[in-house]
């Protein structure tokens, strides 16, 4: 196939040498570990339960990606990880249902993005833009952001009158050695600042006495995932389902933008080629088969489209390669031990600043698409959100024995979708 874009080193379906190949899919890697280990690590901690393993996110991560490759025929370099826009939703489902109603509303997530890639191929793309608008997206992902900052207290204990001086240090180094990477580093460092954090905070809380790795020794060196038995470990829970899937707007929006901040680098519209109805089928498939497993929903991951254009490979052989070595990491023991073993204020240090990051983009979108706050309509839409999605607000629906709870998150974006909808735009003399 010939490099459209010749500012590419490698086109979509040019295949690099085999050192160049594994060392370039390595990189890939690399980009994504920190964040698709995170997102389990954090969402068992935040519950205090083990509803996400690391190796089954791993699997999921690079099967999904593969499953991608196959729907968008090799046309588009994206890879898919872990999505930390579920983190919280998934902690309030399984409050509300356990786990299993967790894993049946993400794979609801999944058969979602494959009704709307259906729609899509039969009417186009542009009515996306009018359902969900800058204006409803970026309050959506600060409130994603905001509602776990608690979490990322509570890992370092500043929740409690006496701090350990442990904690703060180990947390402190963490979270400083995240922000000056992600300020000053250069090449592969700049797409892996948390990964950097993470490692950095271990040694010193390893030096401290912090860590136990007696689990890493013990463990063996291949060791099967333990994935999730399907229909016998799931449960249809209605209150679960409208917790987590109304999240699909918001994530829906983010794939959106992904593949649009990926076409300029690669030179071609992927909206056009292979076309949003085939990369949302990808990612839809991907976040079923994930949950279908036991894993966490998949999303595009803007590290690796950055690692594309800093190497300005966008071979998707490179892609496919990074997905299959993601799979191998997940069966070593040793590996899933010691990143078990990760003591909390290192979580809770590069957790500042990840869910700061999170709600920071949500507010970029605001100012990158100039939305005018000098509108009423649009003061009313972003705010209600906000209120509704960081106060804890709560709706119940009982009919019989039937009961459905929409809150926190699912509760803002509904609203968010319906107010833009019907609010009537403002007149002016």
């Amino acid at each position: 196939m010939v490099n459209i874009n010749t500012n590419m080193l490698l086109g979509t379906g040019e295949k690099p040498p085999a050192l160049r190949w594994v060392l370039l899919a390595i990189q890939h890697v690399c980009a994504m570990f920190g964040a698709t280990i995170l997102v389990p690590i954090v969402v068992n901690t935040t519950a205090g339960a083990d509803i996400l393993s690391i190796p089954v996110a791993l699997v999921s991560s690079g099967l999904g990606t593969l499953i991608y490759l196959l729907c968008t025929r090799n046309r588009s370099p994206v890879y898919l990880g872990s999505s930390f826009a579920f983190i919280a939703p998934m902690v309030a489902g399984y409050a509300i249902g356990g786990t299993g109603s967790v894993f049946t509303a993400l794979m609801i997530v999944g058969l979602v993005y494959v009704a709307i890639s259906m729609i899509i191929r039969v009417t186009g793309p542009e009515w996306i833009n009018k359902l969900l608008p800058p204006v409803v997206v970026g309050p959506m992902i600060m409130v994603i952001g905001l509602s776990l900052a608690p979490t990322a207290i509570q890992e370092i204990g500043l929740d409690l009158v006496h701090v350990s001086w442990n904690n703060l240090l180990v947390a402190f180094v963490a979270f400083l050695m995240t922000a000056i990477v992600a300020v000053r580093g250069r090449g592969i460092q700049q797409v892996i600042p948390f990964l950097i954090g993470i490692i950095v905070g271990y040694i010193v809380a390893a030096l401290l006495g912090m860590v136990d790795f007696a689990p890493v020794w013990s463990a063996h060196l291949i060791e099967i995932p333990k994935f999730y038995l399907p229909i016998v470990n799931y449960d249809l829970n209605f209150a679960a389902v409208l917790t987590i899937v109304p999240i699909a707007l918001v994530t829906m929006v983010e794939h959106v933008g992904d593949h649009k901040v990926l076409s300029e680098i690669i030179g071609r519209d992927l909206i056009e080629d292979p076309g949003l109805q085939r990369t949302l089928l990808g990612d839809g498939l991907a976040t079923f088969l994930a949950a279908f497993l036991g894993g966490p929903a998949n999303t595009t991951y803007g590290e690796n489209t950055s690692v594309v254009g800093m190497t300005r490979v966008a071979s998707t052989y490179v892609i496919g390669l990074a997905a299959i070595i993601a799979i191998l990491f997940a069966f070593l023991g040793p590996l899933t031990a010691l990143l078990t073993a990760i003591p909390q204020p290192v979580l809770g240090g590069i957790s500042v600043l990840l869910y700061g990051f999170i709600c920071v983009n949500g507010l970029k979108i605001l100012i990158n698409n100039q939305v005018d706050f000098t509108n009423t309509k649009n003061v009313v839409v972003a705010a209600t959100m906000l209120v509704l999605g960081l106060g804890g607000a709560a709706l119940s629906f009982v009919y019989g024995d039937l009961s459905i709870s929409i809150s926190g998150m699912s509760l803002a974006a509904i609203v968010g979708v319906l107010l833009n909808l019907l609010v009537p735009e403002e007149k002016h003399e």
